[in-house]
């Protein structure tokens, strides 16, 4: 099952979410009703009361329900880090020394890098002794990834690994959106206990044993208030039915692409025997447990007939079939007078992090061979040779541009830098532009902090800069705002934009974007290939224009990507005047198709890109923005300017 496949299960999931939380609501609306015909002996009055007890009861029952989803849904407006520190969680420093939170930040980076997503914020949650991890967030622009305190120390580097990569298949597969609007359907849907307890001791300590002066029947909030409770209560049931639906076979799929990121499956089943070894296990103390036990790497409670994951034996069975559940009661036995700890497996397996030093660069292969096929292959599928990769570029980079990357006030100079141009006249009006746009401070950090990543290859600027994500975002809104418009600033500065300035600053603007505004995404995965023609052949004929010099075998790279796009139609080849600028208004049409469809797109873009047979660096780059852009999250190619 490809990233495409897997963004259609999505949906289909969606659909099966919207009609199980329907019915929840009908059932719940039912049992709602017959306590309040029961409670105003309705059915002893004419029909029209009768009706209208119900419209009315109905209507107040839904808009409670919908209200408290809502009100929930847009608390979590913040992110995935909201809901890391709801769970208690505590943010992992970028630059931290701490030797713990580093091998974790290291493993995150590395799996950030060879999976094609933006670096998310990592939280570790220190209150937890248990083994567990989730992943949350609107998109893999404000994902969250929390690991606990007992995953920190019990865990080996394989196996937090493992760990981490199964997250990471939540953020690429688009489950973690899924999760977020689960924990708002369940919420809305729990309120109504909230409700109930209110209406049932109030209607208690309000007189519910007293009669009124007429002799008229009892106070009805207890009753009332009290069917709230059972309906609430129903409702909880029906959700951790629906958690179950939506969550368990996700489970199967994300160990699975655990294992296809990092080949092997050791390190996740690892984690897994801990958890069943253990005695914490993966059960949380936090209160909010429930409402985030859908997102867990593990069961955040005891087992029970509502789980939200698999068993755990049959987790750990489908990755080593020849597993026995014994081995489990063993482990247990041994690790009860000594718990394993993570960082001494470490040592004895040698998989202790050596001590990193920059070398110089390889040389750097300026082409790389792919094919439409391939590349489709590897959307949101990192392998083990695209890990090796990501750990490679690591190793390329120097550690004080690294460090800079990392903190949050070299940050922004760091980035600045890497836009300003190799061309001594155009680096100085750059320099002048920045200065009486932001001061001068800022204008001679950003020019010595562009003479440090000098020499660095084309393919690690882009990487590089993609580091620094993580600082910027934890910046105040107007702040980023204002960064946004230094970028556009400096890029424009040489009154030209090439590729690479356009692919930084793109996906810059988009992270950024999404990041101040997490829930506001372009797409809607509903929109039809025919009705994005213009836009498809807008993009199409500037990848063209940009790959080739001659007009001819730019315009026969056109007809090759309509042909694999919209076989048998007759687009123009119409290259527009201002280049990639002109994709601005492309964007949001195209991230707006059906999957399907963004398969189709991508495949053709591939087509137009390597029609002469190779991409340049410069053309992987552009091709992994597209793709970036397009939320089908693409990593890094493997020797181009690595070596």
């Amino acid at each position: 099952m490809n990233f495409f496949e897997r963004q259609r299960q999505v949906r289909r999931l969606s659909t099966r979410l919207v009609l199980l939380f329907v019915l929840a609501v009908i059932g719940i609306v039912v049992v709602v009703n017959l306590a309040a015909v029961l409670a105003f002996n309705a059915t002893a009055g004419p029909p029209e009361q009768l009706l209208g007890l119900i419209a009315v009861v109905s209507l107040c029952t839904v808009a409670a329900i919908g209200l408290a989803a809502l009100v929930r849904t847009l608390a979590l407006r913040g992110g995935g880090g909201k809901v890391a520190r709801e769970l208690g969680g505590v943010p992992v420093p970028a630059n931290t020394t701490d030797p713990e939170l580093r091998r974790l930040r290291n493993v995150v980076e590395e799996m950030a890098l060879a999976s094609g997503v933006p670096v998310p914020e990592v939280y570790l949650l220190p209150e937890e002794a248990a083994i567990n991890a989730f992943a949350a967030g609107w998109g893999p622009s404000d994902a969250a990834v929390a690991v606990t305190r007992g995953a920190l120390q019990r865990l080996n580097r394989d196996e937090l690994q493992g760990v981490i990569a199964h997250e990471f298949a939540h953020v690429v597969n688009g489950d973690m959106r899924l999760n977020i609007r689960l924990m708002g359907l369940l919420f809305g849907i729990l309120f109504l206990t909230v409700i109930g307890r209110g209406l049932t001791q109030a209607g208690l300590l309000g007189g519910g044993r007293s009669r009124n002066n007429s002799g008229g029947g009892a106070n009805p909030l207890p009753l009332i208030g009290l069917a709230l409770l059972v309906a609430g209560y129903v409702g909880v049931l029906a959700g951790r039915l629906i958690q179950a639906s939506v969550s368990r076979q996700r489970e199967y799929l994300a160990d699975a692409s655990a294992v296809q990121y990092t080949r092997q499956t050791r390190g996740i089943a690892g984690a897994l025997k801990k958890i069943g070894g253990l005695s914490d296990g993966s059960e949380l103390r936090s209160p909010k447990r429930d409402e985030v036990g859908h997102m867990l790497f593990g069961e955040a409670a005891r087992a029970s007939w509502f789980a939200t994951h698999p068993p755990l034996a049959d987790r750990i069975r489908a990755l080593e079939p020849s597993f026995d559940p014994a081995e489990l009661q063993q482990l247990s036995r041994r690790w009860a007078a000594a718990p394993p700890s993570g960082r001494q497996e470490d040592v004895a397996l040698g998989l202790a992090p050596a001590t990193p030093t920059a070398g110089p660069a390889a040389p750097a292969d300026t082409r790389v061979r792919v094919s439409p096929d391939e590349v489709l292959g590897r959307v949101a599928a990192p392998t083990e040779t695209a890990y090796t990769h990501a750990a490679a570029i690591l190793d390329r980079i120097p550690d004080p541009l690294l460090d800079q990357a990392r903190d949050r006030a070299a940050a922004v100079p760091l980035l600045l830098g890497l836009l300003l141009s190799a061309d001594p006249q155009v680096r100085q009006h750059q320099h002048a532009a920045l200065a009486q746009r932001h001061g001068q401070a800022l204008a001679d950090a950003a020019l010595r902090a562009a003479d440090a990543p000098a020499g660095l290859p084309a393919a690690l600027r882009l990487p590089l800069a993609e580091l620094t994500f993580p600082a910027l975002r934890d910046r105040p809104g107007p702040e980023l705002e204002a960064l946004l418009a230094t970028v556009f600033t400096l890029i424009h500065a040489d009154g030209a934009i090439d590729v690479t300035e356009y692919c930084l600053s793109r996906l810059l603007l988009s992270e950024l974007q999404e990041a101040l505004r997490p829930d506001s995404r372009w797409r809607t995965d509903r929109r039809k290939l025919t009705d994005a023609r213009t836009a498809a052949g807008y993009l199409l004929a500037t990848l063209a224009q940009i790959g080739h010099d001659d007009r001819s075998a730019a315009e026969r790279a056109f007809r090759a990507g309509v042909a694999a796009l919209l076989p048998g139609t007759d687009l123009p080849y119409a290259p527009p005047e201002n280049g990639v600028l002109a994709l601005e208004t492309a964007w949001p049409v195209l991230d707006g198709l059906r999957p399907a469809d963004k398969e189709r797109l991508v495949a053709a873009v591939v087509a137009v890109i390597g029609h002469d047979g190779t991409m340049t660096v410069a053309e992987v780059e552009l091709l992994r923005t597209i793709c970036g852009l397009l939320h089908c999250p693409l990593p890094p190619m493997a020797g181009h300017g690595i070596g």
